[in-house]
This record gives C-alpha cells, sequence and structure tokens, in this order.
C-alpha cells in the first residue's frame, strides 16, 4: 500500500426504540436499550462515541408496524422491534448539546409529509449542530405506514421515487435559493436583521406539491444537509446518481458491494457528477474481545439469545416458518407460491431448518468480524483497500457494549494505522469531504437554485419504468 492510508468513515447504527436490528438482544445483562425513552441514554450515548472517535450516529426509522408476520403486530410488539419508537430527530439536539464533532444521520422519508416543514426543521438542526446534521433519504416501504397517513395500500415503488425527486427540488429551493448568503446582516443601528433584497418566495408548482415560500430559516453552515441514501433498486440507484452524497449499500460478497457502488457511481456521472462525489458505507457487525476466546464466547452468547421470531416479523415474511417441522421441504411450505416473501429472497430447495439457520446468520457476511483488536483492524483495512468501501456502519449487539469495546479496543488500533482523521471544527460535510467544502459542489443539481436562480425554470423530473 503506497501513499496516505484510506480513512475509515465510522458510524454508529442506531434507532429511538428498544429492538432495531439485532433481535432478542435487548434484555442482555447490562444492556441499556430499555433506557431509549430517556434523553440520559441519548447524551451518554453521544459522549462515548465522541471520546471514542466515531463520525457520527446514523438514526434509522419507520412510521408504520411490522404487522404481516402472523397477519399482525403482535410478535413485533411483543419483542419491541421497532415499537415502541421515537422520532429520530428530536433526539439530536441534545446529543449535539454534550459534544462538538460527531455528526447526526437522520431518516426522513419524502412520501407522507410535506416538504416545507421539513426543511424548515433540518436547517433548525443544522443551526443547533453548526453544521453536523444529514438526511437518510427513504421514501418508506411497510403497508402500515401509508395506512398511517391515510393511504389504502403503499404507494407503488417507483412513484415512491418520482415523488421522491420532487420533494428534494422543493428543499432544494427553500434551503438552497430562497436566502442570500448575505442576508441576515444584523445590523443594530439601523434595526434591520435581515435585508428583504436578499430574501425570495420560491413559488414551486408542481405535480405532487405546491410551496410559495420563502424559507422560514436563514442559512445554516451546511445549508444543505449531507444527502444519505440505502438503497439497491434501479430506481433508488438512479435516484441516489442525482442526489445521494452517502449510500448506505452492501452485498454478500466484495463482488456484489463493488458491482453496487460501481452503479451509484456510473449514475452519479450520467447526472454531471463525478462517481468521487459519492461515499460508499456497509453495515458491519463487529464483535471485539481481548482476547480471542472473550470475543468467541460473546459471539456464541450473542447467538444463542437471537430471537427467530423477530426477524421473521421484521423480514414481513407472510409464512410462519416456525409452525414447520424443521425437515419440511421450503418448495412443500411455498406451495408454489414465488420464491420471494417479504423483504428476503427464499430460494427453493432446502428445508425449513436450513432456511431458518440461514435467516439467524444472514448477516454474518463479508462485513462481519469476531476477534482481538488487530484481528478487527486487519478485516476493515482489507475493506477498505481490496473492497473499496468507505465506511461502516456499526450493528450494535448491545448498548453500550458495542460502541464502547469499539472505541476501546479497536480505535486506538486504527488510528496508529492512520485509519482514522479527526473531525474537530468540521462540518460533517467536511468531514466527509474534505475541510473547505462544507456546502455542496456547484455541479450538484441544488447549487442550481442558488442567489434565487432558476426557482421558475422546471427540471427534468425523473421517470421510472413500470411501477412494481
Amino acid at each position: 500500500m503506497t501513499g496516505e492510508p484510506k480513512p475509515l468513515i465510522l458510524n454508529l447504527f442506531e434507532m429511538n426504540t428498544v429492538s432495531h436490528i439485532t433481535h432478542g438482544l435487548w434484555p442482555l445483562e447490562g444492556n441499556q436499550r430499555h433506557r431509549f425513552n430517556e434523553l440520559s441514554y441519548w447524551t451518554e450515548l453521544a459522549q462515548i462515541l465522541e471520546h471514542g472517535g466515531f463520525t457520527g450516529v446514523f438514526l434509522a426509522d419507520v412510521v408504520g408496524a411490522y404487522d404481516t408476520f402472523r397477519g399482525g403486530p403482535e410478535t413485533a410488539i411483543r419483542e419491541g422491534l421497532q415499537i415502541p419508537s421515537n422520532d429520530p430527530l428530536l433526539v439530536i439536539p441534545a446529543m449535539a448539546a454534550v459534544t462538538e464533532r460527531i455528526g447526526f444521520g437522520a431518516t426522513f422519508s419524502t412520501s407522507y409529509e410535506p416538504p416545507f416543514a421539513f426543511a424548515r426543521r433540518m436547517s433548525t438542526l443544522d443551526h443547533l449542530t453548526n453544521g453536523r446534521v444529514g438526511w437518510n433519504i427513504v421514501t418508506s416501504y411497510l403497508k402500515n405506514a401509508a395506512r398511517n397517513f391515510g393511504l389504502d395500500d403503499q404507494i407503488p415503488h417507483d412513484r415512491r421515487y418520482e415523488i421522491a425527486d420532487e420533494f428534494l427540488d422543493v428543499v432544494y429551493k427553500l434551503w438552497e435559493g430562497s436566502w442570500d448568503d448575505d442576508a441576515v446582516v444584523v445590523d443594530r443601528e439601523r434595526g434591520v436583521y435581515s435585508d428583504p433584497e436578499g430574501v425570495r418566495y420560491i413559488d414551486h408548482v408542481g405535480e405532487h406539491f405546491r410551496v410559495a415560500g420563502p424559507h422560514l430559516a436563514s442559512p445554516s453552515r451546511q445549508r444543505t444537509p449531507v444527502l444519505f441514501q440505502a438503497t439497491g433498486s434501479p430506481a433508488g440507484i438512479e435516484f441516489a446518481g442525482r442526489h445521494a452524497e452517502v449510500v448506505f449499500t452492501g452485498g454478500r460478497t466484495a463482488e456484489d458491494f463493488r458491482r453496487n457502488a460501481r452503479g451509484m457511481r456510473e449514475a452519479a456521472v450520467r447526472h454531471g457528477r463525478s462517481g468521487d462525489d459519492l461515499r460508499c458505507i456497509v453495515q458491519a457487525g463487529v464483535v471485539v474481545g481481548r482476547t480471542e476466546e472473550e470475543a468467541q464466547d460473546r459471539w456464541r452468547e450473542y447467538r444463542r439469545r437471537t430471537s427467530i421470531d423477530g426477524i421473521l416479523a421484521h423480514a414481513s415474511l407472510p409464512v410462519d416458518l416456525t409452525a414447520y417441522p424443521r425437515e419440511t421441504p421450503i418448495d412443500v411450505v411455498l406451495r408454489g407460491e414465488p420464491a420471494i416473501t417479504g423483504r428476503f429472497q427464499l430460494p427453493p430447495g432446502g428445508t425449513v431448518g436450513e432456511v431458518l439457520d440461514k435467516l439467524v446468520g444472514g448477516r454474518e457476511g463479508r462485513y462481519f468480524v469476531v476477534g482481538t483488536p488487530t484481528v478487527v483492524a486487519d478485516e476493515i483495512e482489507r475493506w477498505l483497500d481490496e473492497d473499496g468501501i468507505d465506511g461502516i456502519n456499526l450493528r450494535q449487539y448491545h448498548s453500550f457494549d458495542t460502541a464502547r469495546d469499539f472505541a476501546d479496543l479497536v480505535v486506538p488500533e486504527l488510528r496508529r494505522r492512520g485509519r482514522l482523521r479527526d473531525g474537530d471544527g468540521l462540518t460533517l460535510r467536511e468531514q466527509l469531504f474534505g475541510a473547505g467544502r462544507a456546502r455542496l459542489p456547484e455541479h450538484h443539481i441544488a447549487a442550481r437554485y442558488r442567489g434565487g436562480r432558476n426557482l421558475d425554470v422546471p427540471v427534468e423530473p425523473l421517470r421510472f419504468g413500470a411501477p412494481v
């Protein structure tokens, strides 16, 4: 390896709930997940991450319940599986107040709430965090979410992305075009806080939204928050090519990841951007111990306590595999129905037991490691240098041991190898892309509205194939 080592973007994967993605583990001894309603949970976690060298925290969210498995939400409710859950945006100011460096990526859906109010919330957060906030753009996939907002069923997949594309156009006009940089003058002598000549309506009239403006918040340090997106579908990849800065993707193998990342970078180029405008992060499982034996003991305990019911409910499987003997052929269970059930693909062949075992171990792919700090650091370097990842969302098995152990054991090793950078005084975008780049580059589509330009010029909307 020549030149400066590639740095790691290090995020903790979180959600304002009891059981996020490590099902059945919240009752573990010492686990603090039951405290998610307490402000002190979030401030304590933020300080662990700040002092532990993390880049930030990535906050997931859903706006519906998992109610497909066994015909209702009972399993999810019993397991604490993303219900009860709270708004991820509201814990950010508390975490920001006790930190100076870590960033915050929060999930918000474009499908059900209007863009004007959301744009104001994000500008407020960017002010309060001094430019350390990002937005994970999602379109929502749960049928219950659609019913919660007055719809009979989900909006078709590609149609959701078309709505999201216009949603982004509106918030770009508000964040980038409604206020000039020098509009806030704070002139005490004249009693003028803002110059009206530098503030304007956006007067957006589109297929889905009508928004007059002006934006109610003044320009924040980043203006537009860092734009995250988790995707893998053709429509999502094209959307990411136009909008996203950080894509949350993955794959069972290194080649899977490289293919996904390559597709998104090519989409960025199609939209007049550079492939280097994207950072690609993966979800990673890390179980570290001071000795190999300690690490393996922890992993065995996590596996032993993992809830198969929670996994099946999260997968939204319409068939209850636990109701069949393990030796039952999976083809008998599917009875000729399509092999895709819920959010998992169950291939034909094999037995119920084999499928259940695969679901339990489904995240133990390329981006998973158990071992000592040296073993973990070696593996992370392999992901960076061989696969080309830019960072990880660290999966939590235990709160706060997962974050604390990584900070105490792995971070010092990564620092010795030059794999972590300090972000003191930087915005989140600068931590990801370099000092001096607090705002979106000029070739990003949002920049077309700076200075009030092009507010009345329709942008060509993204259009996709037949709804799926």
